[in-house]
């Protein structure tokens, strides 16, 4: 078995038109095949070079972190002595990614790494957690090395990036008991001493995934006597350093294979990363947005598991003399699983180009001046990035919740046992609509690209492409679709009243959010009607369901309603 080659919709991915260009910035032209002999000369040999290591993956996953599963959720993590150690499992999957080579994939070569461009790294991410999320956060927080690689000095790239590559963890010390969305409320201290002509952090950090790692990237309080985001740095602490340790693994719903922890810094010494006071408004704002793709990865996976596993379960359980599968209930049910899922994974590929594209020209920039068409591409990628990203976190981390619920459905009394990986799924899906940033919180991101009319903008991009004559009845209705969304973020604006629109944003942010997988699933089927032409017809249904819903909600609307759904609440 194997979890790359069994899905076929993952390769359609490496066809899309952007790719060619993605990938010839990220290898500089096909230069450094002169430097390095594994390096790609042209598009096909990288796409190649990318196939064999997803078929890798695929394998591993299929074969050895799914199976180990089971045990990292019954075994988990320990703590010992104030550090952690991961369960047998968890350092039997590890050891194998390191020797597969899988620890440094974003990372450049000069560091030991596969120079992977940002998509690819997010279609093996795809594959991983789906055969385990937990393991999914422990190998995907390599993309932490992102942060350093970007705004750390020549010599602490050098220092820290070829471990990563070699299979060092990381993790991003953000949260405290105090300052959860509001990082601004950052207290963990950070004092500079000019005897040792270091940093030194003292205070608590809660919530930490994967907290007693190697290399700590830790947001803390610089500028004494600052009381918001402009008196915090990012600085690098590395555990063999001492002054770190871990007070308590957190005891969670799911996840459990990922040690969630308290850590306690004891005047621990640290290096500062990047420049003095833009540790919040700069670093980790690009930390942060690269997390949150990270988490809708993790639901697209999630959503891919829970999908697989009502599958596979409803063909075999057999009721009345027949399999559940072939019942109506059964197969409705399995369709729109199948549908969202399509239309997730739309949305975070198109997500995931417009990140590497925008990464792409920012890397440039750092090697010498942009042309004035590439600054210019350069804002048009990095806005797109900046909208879709909020809207991809909330709704594939919603979409993985409904899978799971939907998949426990199917297999019925035997979904509510842990004998049964369902019910695994349904417990780890949950965070994943929590944290790295509550769907709440996207809907407070992305709403303004809706009220600004960009939302409105990139529909009309996204429609804009030749499709064939079997699907124009579809396309037809996504672009009433997409009409009945501008009406409907027009009505909201007539209203004048901005508590009315922080209101009604979660109803504008959906009919966003499905409108535009819609748009990006029409793009989709045009090019691959084998593919994904069932799941756009049944994903146009749902959407056109619940853009009516919200329409007629939002129709009905007058502010005397918030006042009558205050006094309810008591």
């Amino acid at each position: 078995m194997n979890y790359y080659t069994d899905n076929k919709v993952l390769r359609h991915y490496l066809s899309h038109p952007l790719m060619q260009r993605i990938v010839e910035m990220q290898e500089n032209g096909y230069t450094q095949a002169a430097k390095f002999n594994y390096a790609p000369v042209d598009f096909a040999e990288a796409i190649e070079g990318y196939e064999q290591v997803l078929n890798l993956v695929g394998e591993l996953c299929a074969e050895v972190i799914a199976p180990n599963a089971m045990a990292v959720e019954e075994d988990g993590p320990k703590l010992k002595s104030g550090r952690v150690e991961y369960a047998p499992a968890t350092e039997k999957n590890l050891d194998i990614f390191r020797k597969a080579g899988l620890m440094g994939i974003s990372l450049p070569r000069e560091y030991g790494g596969l120079n992977f461009p940002r998509t690819i790294f997010i279609l093996i991410e795809d594959v991983v957690t789906r055969a385990d999320a937990a393991f999914g956060n422990l190998w995907g927080l390599q993309d932490c090395a992102e942060t350093i690689h970007n705004f750390g000095s020549d010599e602490q790239r050098d220092r820290y990036l070829p471990r990563i590559s070699s299979g060092e963890t990381m993790s991003m010390d953000l949260t405290e008991p105090d300052a959860g969305s509001d990082l601004q409320s950052v207290r963990l201290k950070a004092t500079y001493s000019e005897q040792d002509g270091c940093w030194y952090l003292d205070g608590v950090k809660r919530f930490i995934t994967n907290g007693d790692s190697d290399v700590h990237l830790v947001l803390a309080r610089s500028e004494e006597g600052s009381v918001d985001g402009r008196g915090l740095s990012l600085f690098i602490v590395e555990k063999s350093c001492g002054g770190v340790h871990t007070r308590r693994i957190e005891n969670k719903m799911g996840i459990h294979g990922s040690p969630t922890c308290e850590i306690v810094f004891n005047h621990a010494r640290a290096e500062l990363c990047g420049s003095r006071r833009m540790g919040l408004i700069k670093y980790v704002m690009s930390l942060m947005n690269g997390a949150r793709l990270g988490i809708a990865t993790q639901s697209v996976g999630l959503a891919q598991a829970a999908y697989s596993e009502a599958l596979e379960y409803a063909g075999s359980r057999k009721q009345f003399g027949k399999e559940i599968v072939k019942f109506p209930a059964v197969y409705d049910m399995l369709n729109t699983m199948k549908a969202r899922l399509d239309a997730a994974r739309s949305l975070l590929y198109e997500t995931a180009r417009n990140v590497d594209m925008a990464g792409q020209f920012s890397n440039l920039s750092r090697q010498r001046n942009l042309t004035p068409e590439e600054r210019n591409e350069s804002k048009i990628f990095a806005k797109k990035a900046d909208a879709l990203t909020p809207l991809v976190k909330g709704i594939a981390s919603e979409i993985a919740n409904q899978n799971a619920y939907d998949c426990v459905q199917v297999h019925g009394g035997s979904g509510y046992m842990r004998d049964y990986v369902c019910e695994r799924l349904y417990r780890d899906a949950r965070i994943t609509s929590i944290y790295e940033g509550t769907t709440q919180l996207q809907v407070v991101a992305a709403i303004r690209y809706a009220t600004s009319g960009y939302y409105a903008q990139l529909l009309d991009e996204y429609l804009s492409v030749e499709i064939p004559d079997s699907i124009k009845p579809l396309f037809e209705r996504v672009k009433r679709l997409s009409d009945s969304y501008k009406l409907a973020v027009e009505k909201v604006q007539s209203l004048g009243c901005q508590e009315s629109l922080d209101f009604l944003s979660r109803r504008i942010y959906e009919m966003a959010a499905y409108t535009i997988m819609a748009a990006l699933l029409i793009g989709d089927t045009a090019s691959n009607e084998e593919l994904f032409a069932s799941s756009l017809c049944s994903f146009v249904a749902l959407a056109e369901s619940l853009v009516a819903g919200h329409t007629a909600y939002i129709e009905n609307y007058t502010p005397e309603i918030l006042g009558i759904i205050k006094d309810n609440i008591k």
